[in-house]
């Protein structure tokens, strides 16, 4: 038994050596050159791709091998971020105040029988019950006294007081203010009064008991007295108070206006308030 397993392994000895010359003789005389490159093709691939994997790697950890070159780096990226953080805010400033303004002039472009001076708004009073904004526009531009002050969603106020380049304006919304105002749909009317509150809350007092009055209906100007011109919205009507035993109804009105985000208003210069003085002096 171990004879023939000794036999056996010189015989498998043999065939290998006999393959081995045989491989090394083909090569010499290059008839593998054909497999040689199809096989070369996608070590070279691998190898390449290792390569750029280790150059990557190399540049990655030599910018750590030195700390000032690094806090350099950082030092100049957080300039630049602070940089575009800048711009992407001005940027925005410079959209919200495209819109109010684009806004603005599709309003004074509908009203063709008005002439108007655009205003900033640079202050707000709460002086008591008084709540007032003021503007860099006084009667160097034009404006007086009782002149209406509007934005594209509404009424804002009256000027009230002047000076020669700035104004102080009364909010509807302030416990002095009191507007003729009307229903637009059933048209009655009544007088619209400030409840002193920065929310742009009102009331409307004096409605007719016989007049319907609808949840979600506008109430605009409607030019009684000669303060304000007609049709110019003052709010929302929210809510109907019947009070028992009262001989008119009252409604909670809301601004459309968002007065503590004013920035831009309008001054309606081409109106002036009628003077009924002289015909109350007559009596």
């Amino acid at each position: 038994m171990r004879r023939n397993w000794r036999n056996n392994r010189f015989i498998w000895l043999t065939l290998v050596l006999a393959f081995s010359l045989s491989l090394i003789t083909t090569s010499l005389l290059g008839l593998f050159a054909p497999v040689q490159g199809l096989l070369a093709a996608p070590l070279q691939i691998l190898s390449g791709l290792f390569s750029s994997a280790e150059n990557r790697l190399s540049d990655f950890s030599g910018q750590f091998d030195d700390p000032q070159a690094l806090r350099r780096r950082v030092a100049e990226l957080e300039r630049q971020l602070a940089s575009l953080s800048g711009e992407l805010i001005q940027l925005r400033e410079v959209a919200s105040d495209y819109q109010r303004l684009a806004g603005l002039l599709d309003y004074t472009a509908q009203a063709r029988n008005q002439t108007f001076v655009t205003a900033d708004v640079i202050g707000v009073e709460q002086q008591g019950i008084v709540r007032a904004i003021l503007i860099n526009r006084g009667t160097r531009d034009g404006l007086r006294v009782g002149m209406p002050v509007v934005t594209e969603l509404g009424l804002v106020g009256r000027v009230y007081r002047v000076g020669a380049n700035a104004s102080q304006v009364l909010l509807v919304t302030d416990q002095n203010s009191a507007i003729s105002g009307r229903l637009q749909t059933s048209r009655a009317e009544g007088t619209v009064v400030g409840r002193g509150l920065p929310s742009g809350n009102l009331r409307m007092l004096h409605i007719p008991l016989d007049s319907q009055v609808v949840v979600g209906d506008l109430v605009v100007t409607s030019g009684l007295g000669g303060n304000f011109p007609a049709d110019i919205v003052i709010g929302q009507v929210t809510s109907l108070r019947n009070l028992e035993f009262e001989l008119s109804q009252e409604a909670e009105v809301i601004s459309l206006v968002n007065f503590n985000a004013l920035e831009f208003v309008l001054v309606l210069t081409g109106f002036e308030p009628a003077d009924l003085s002289i015909f109350e002096e007559a009596r």
